[in-house]
């Protein structure tokens, strides 16, 4: 029996929350993102958490744009898991289009609200918004594409 990719059990601390971590830590989500959670928020609306570090700023203090765009990534796909769209590991980002509106602040919880607007065949277009608290940081859209039927 293989290992699962991703650990999406239930969070302890956090009630309505699922864990999204790879089950092999030393990956890019583990080493550079640190601990995900993930939920659903109703009919193709889902929401994703990280925790900002110290890792992940820039020399102004504030989550550095890089790890904005990489929890987005990130995001995407953990939404696109709660649509029961894809499963993890072979599915591909074709584009991500970001605005940046604020700066983020370290030691508060990011979340990314995602939305998937349409899927075909191949296909999934989403959008969303990466919040803290009641702050804006930023605005997104992209599309995946879902692995190809073997």
């Amino acid at each position: 029996m293989d290992t699962p990719t991703f650990d999406s059990s239930p969070d302890p601390d956090n009630p309505g929350w699922l864990n999204w971590q790879m089950t092999d830590a030393s990956r890019y989500n583990g080493t550079v993102l640190g601990k995900m959670l993930v939920r659903s928020e109703g009919v193709n609306k889902a929401r994703l958490r990280m925790y900002p570090e110290h890792r992940h700023s820039n020399l102004r203090n504030a989550v550095h744009g890089g790890v904005t765009l990489g929890f987005i990534d990130v995001a995407m796909f953990g939404a696109s898991r709660m649509f029961g769209l894809i499963e993890a590991g072979a599915a591909v980002t074709l584009d991500l289009s970001v605005q940046f509106i604020g700066a983020g602040v370290i030691g508060e919880p990011l979340e990314a609200e995602v939305e998937l607007l349409k899927e075909t065949g191949r296909l999934l277009f989403m959008r969303g918004i990466v919040m803290q608290g009641e702050s804006r940081v930023a605005a997104f859209s992209g599309t995946i594409r879902k692995p190809t039927k073997k």
